[in-house]
């Protein structure tokens, strides 16, 4: 499968990662950015497949970040659902 590419910048570091997460959204799959403490890293998709629980509102995703929201937040951005 070919590995996704941030889109996102940040100016506080060089490089903003892609990563295979779980994201804790209880409202479900609406929003694309994510405050960095809903956000479960994982060392693969296959993993973070793994950790999903959608019954307790834990997604699987692709993720870029975190990065510097304006509002002064560290975020993750939504890549795609992996489910």
């Amino acid at each position: 499968m070919p590995q996704a590419t941030s889109l996102f910048s940040d100016i506080e570091s060089n490089v903003v990662g892609t990563s295979a997460v779980v994201i804790y959204s209880p409202s479900g799959k609406k929003h694309q950015r994510f405050p960095e403490g809903m956000v479960e890293i994982y060392a693969s998709e296959t993993e973070a497949l793994a950790h999903a629980d959608p019954d307790k509102s834990r997604y699987a995703a692709l993720a870029s970040g975190p990065s510097r929201s304006s509002e002064g937040f560290r975020l993750f951005y939504l890549v795609r659902w992996l489910d």
